[in-house]
C-alpha cells in the first residue's frame, strides 16, 4: 500500500472516530435530557391531577356511603371523580395538550379504571405498562433502539391516598412517538454532517498527503538521478533554509561519498576478479550464515558448477554429501573445524583442501576453503626440484669444466711436443700418441658441450609461426626415421599460432624429443607431432609407440647426463627442459600400457610429450583433431 493511500485512510479514519464519538455523546446528551424533561413535565401534571381529583372527593363519612365496605367506597368514589367536570376537563385538555401524553387513568386498588380517558375502559382493568423511570435510568444503546424501534408505551404513576387510606392511584400513558418525532431529524443531521465530515477529511487528506509527500518525490526523483550516476541540480535548494532544502543537501553529499565508493569499489572488484581468474587454486569466501560471496574460476572445474549457481547459496546447497569433497566439507562446517591441508580424492581426483574460519575478535564473521589439485602440486615441487638440481648441477659443472679445461689444454700442447719428438725416439710408439690425442680431444668435446649448457644463453626472440617450426623439425628427422622404418606425421592446424621465440633453440629442443621418440621404436612404427593453442598457450605433442618410460625414472629423465640408452649423452632432454624454461615455457609427459597394434605379445606404450609455450595473442581453448 503506497504512503499517499496510508495518510488518507489515517487521517480518515481518525475524523470518523471523532464524528463518530461526537456524534455519540451529542445524541446521548440530547436523548437523556428530553427523558428527563418529559419526566419532570409528567411528574407535575399527575401532582396536577391528584390535587383535581383530591378536591373532588368530599368526606364519605357525612354521606351515606357505607365507609365499611369496599365495593360501597369504590362505587362512591367512580361516581364522584366522574361526575367531576373540572377533573374530566383536566385529564382531556392535559392528553390534547402534550405531544408525549398517550392517555389519564385514575385506577382503584384492583388496577380498574375509576376514570379513564378511553371511557371504554373505564371499569376494566388499566393495562400493566414499564415505569418510565426505567427508560430514563437505561444505557444510551437501550435508550436509542426504542428511539429506532416501534413505538412503546410506558407510564408514570402516583398513588392517591384518602383519609391516610391508599385506595388506588393516577397513571399517565407516555408514547415513545415523541421521541422519534424529536430525535430522528436529529440523527438525520447528525449522520449528514458525518458524511459531510468524512467526505472532507477524504479531500483534505489527499491535499495534505500531496503537499507533505512532493517534498518526498523530488528527493526520489534526485536519488534516482544519484543512481544513474548523474550529478543533481543543487542551485535551487542551497538557498532554501526548510527541512527539505537539508535533507536533499544531506543526500547530495550521501550521493557524492557512495559514487567516489563505488568507483573504488568497482576497481577493486575488477582487480580482484582477474586476480581470481588467474588462480590455479579453487578459492570460496562465506558469509557468517556460510553462504558463498565470492568464487574463483578454478573452482568451477573442482565442483563442476557455474558460478552463477553458487554464489549467493548456502555451504548446503553448494556441496552435496553423496561426494568425498562435499562430505569433508559438509563435517567440517557443522564442526566449525578448522583444517590446514587434507589430502583426498574426489571423483577421480586427488584434491587437497584447505578450512579457515575467519574470525574477528571473538566473533565469527566468515570461512575460506581452498580447493588446489594435488597432482599440479606434486608437478610444481618436482618442477622445483628438477630446476634446482639443474642449478645446483650447472654450478658443479661449470667449476669442474673451468678446472677440467686448463689441463686438458696443456696436455695438448705437451703431446704435441712428444709427437714431434716421438719418431725420433721410437717409432712404434706413434700410434699410442694418436689413440692419446684422440680421446684428449673427445674429452675436451664433452668438456664443451658441458660448459655451453651451463653458461648463460642469450636469446634471440622473433615472432614465428608454431607450424613452420614443427614443419622444419620433421623435414630434418625425416632421414633417420626413414632409417629406422618409422613414419612420422604432422597433424595440420588451420589457423596460425604466434609465439615469440629463439627460432633455433626452439628447433633443438624440438628435434631432441623427436630423436627420442624416433628412437624408442627399434622395430618401426608411427611417431606424430601435432601444434595447436588452448587458451593462453601453444601446445607441440609428440607422441609415439614404442617402449615407454620405466616408472622408477620418470623422475630423472630431465637429469643432465641420465639417460637409459647404451650410446646416449643424457644432454638432450635437459637441454629441451631448459630451452622451455628459458621461453616461460614448461615440458612434460605421459606414459601409458595400450594393447598392441598387430595383436603380438609383445609390451606396447604410447608415449607423449607436450611443450607448452606461452601464445602471442592468447585465443579461445582449440582442440586439434589426431
Amino acid at each position: 500500500m503506497r504512503l499517499r493511500t496510508k495518510i488518507v485512510l489515517a487521517i480518515t479514519g481518525m475524523v470518523v472516530l471523532m464524528v463518530t464519538v461526537f456524534s455519540f455523546i451529542y445524541i446521548s446528551q440530547l436523548l437523556r435530557q428530553r427523558l428527563a424533561a418529559v419526566y419532570d413535565d409528567a411528574t407535575q401534571l399527575i401532582a396536577q391531577l391528584a390535587f383535581s381529583a383530591n378536591n373532588a372527593i368530599p368526606d364519605l363519612s357525612s354521606t351515606s356511603v357505607d365507609t365499611t365496605s369496599p365495593e360501597a367506597m369504590r362505587a362512591a368514589l367512580g361516581t364522584y371523580l366522574q361526575s367531576d367536570i373540572n377533573l374530566n376537563n383536566l385529564m382531556e385538555s392535559m392528553v390534547g395538550s402534550w405531544p408525549f401524553l398517550y392517555d389519564a387513568a385514575l385506577v382503584d386498588y384492583q388496577g380498574k379504571a375509576l376514570l379513564h380517558t378511553n371511557h371504554n375502559l373505564v371499569g376494566k382493568p388499566a393495562p400493566q405498562r414499564p415505569d418510565f423511570s426505567q427508560l430514563r435510568s437505561a444505557p444510551f444503546r437501550q435508550q436509542l433502539s426504542v428511539v429506532l424501534q416501534s413505538p412503546t408505551i410506558y407510564e408514570v404513576q402516583l398513588p392517591l391516598e384518602l383519609n391516610g387510606t391508599p385506595f388506588g392511584s393516577i397513571r399517565l400513558g407516555i408514547s415513545t412517538v415523541f421521541l422519534r418525532s424529536e430525535i430522528r431529524p436529529r440523527l438525520r443531521h447528525a449522520l449528514g454532517f458525518s458524511i459531510g465530515a468524512v467526505l472532507l477529511s477524504l479531500v483534505l487528506a489527499a491535499g495534505l498527503s500531496h503537499i507533505a509527500l512532493s517534498p518526498l518525490q523530488r528527493i526520489s526523483e534526485r536519488l534516482d538521478t544519484m543512481t544513474a550516476g548523474q550529478s543533481p541540480d543543487l542551485a535551487s535548494d542551497e538557498d532554501s533554509g526548510d527541512e527539505y532544502g537539508l535533507v536533499t543537501l544531506k543526500i547530495a553529499h550521501l550521493g557524492r561519498q557512495m559514487q567516489d565508493v563505488k568507483e573504488v569499489f568497482s576497481a577493486l572488484k575488477g582487480n580482484l576478479d582477474q586476480i581470481m581468474a588467474n588462480l590455479q587454486d579453487g578459492l570460496m569466501l562465506f558469509t557468517r550464515d556460510f553462504r558463498v560471496v565470492l568464487v574463483s574460476a578454478s573452482a568451477e572445474h573442482f565442483l563442476g558448477r557455474p558460478r552463477s549457481q553458487m554464489l549467493g547459496r548456502s555451504v548446503h546447497e553448494v556441496f552435496s554429501g553423496t561426494t568425498p569433497l562435499g562430505a569433508f566439507v559438509l563435517e567440517c562446517f557443522r564442526q566449525r573445524r578448522a583444517v590446514i591441508q587434507r589430502e583426498l580424492m574426489n571423483e577421480g581426483l586427488r584434491i587437497q583442501v584447505s578450512l579457515d574460519f575467519i574470525q574477528e575478535g571473538s566473533a565469527q564473521i566468515g570461512a575460506l576453503l581452498t580447493i588446489r589439485d594435488a597432482e599440479s602440486v606434486r608437478r610444481i615441487e618436482d618442477e622445483i626440484e628438477l630446476s634446482r638440481r639443474l642449478a645446483a648441477i650447472g654450478r658443479l659443472t661449470s667449476g669442474v669444466a673451468h678446472e677440467v679445461k686448463n689441463p686438458i689444454n696443456a696436455i695438448v700442447l705437451h703431446l704435441e711436443n712428444l709427437r714431434q719428438k716421438l719418431p725420433q725416439l721410437a717409432p712404434d710408439a706413434t700410434r699410442h700418441v694418436d689413440v692419446i690425442g684422440s680421446e684428449i680431444h673427445r674429452l675436451d668435446r664433452v668438456v664443451q658441450i658441458l660448459v655451453d649448457f651451463t653458461r648463460p644463453v642469450e636469446l634471440r626472440l622473433e615472432e614465428a609461426d608454431l607450424r613452420a617450426v614443427v614443419a622444419e623439425v620433421v623435414m630434418l628427422a625425416h632421414p633417420q626415421a626413414q632409417s629406422q622404418n618409422v613414419q612420422i606425421e604432422s597433424i595440420p592446424f588451420p589457423e596460425e599460432i604466434l609465439v615469440k621465440i629463439d627460432v633455433d633453440l626452439m628447433k633443438q629442443a624440438l628435434l631432441n624429443v623427436v630423436i627420442n621418440g624416433v628412437q624408442a621404436m627399434p622395430q618401426g612404427g608411427q611417431l606424430t607431432v601435432a601444434a595447436q593453442y588452448a587458451g593462453d598457450e601453444a601446445v607441440i605433442a609428440v607422441r609415439d609407440h614404442g617402449t615407454g618410460i620405466p616408472a622408477d625414472v620418470r623422475d630423472k629423465i630431465f637429469n643432465l647426463y641420465f639417460t637409459t640408452k647404451k650410446e646416449g649423452s643424457g644432454i638432450g632432454l635437459a637441454m629441451t627442459y631448459r630451452v622451455l624454461q628459458m621461453h616461460h615455457g614448461t615440458v612434460d609427459f605421459e606414459s601409458i600400457e595400450c594393447p598392441d597394434k598387430e595383436g603380438q605379445d609383445k609390451e606396447n606404450h604410447e608415449t607423449s610429450f607436450f611443450l607448452r609455450l606461452p601464445l602471442l595473442n592468447p585465443r579461445p581453448t582449440v582442440i586439434a583433431s589426431n
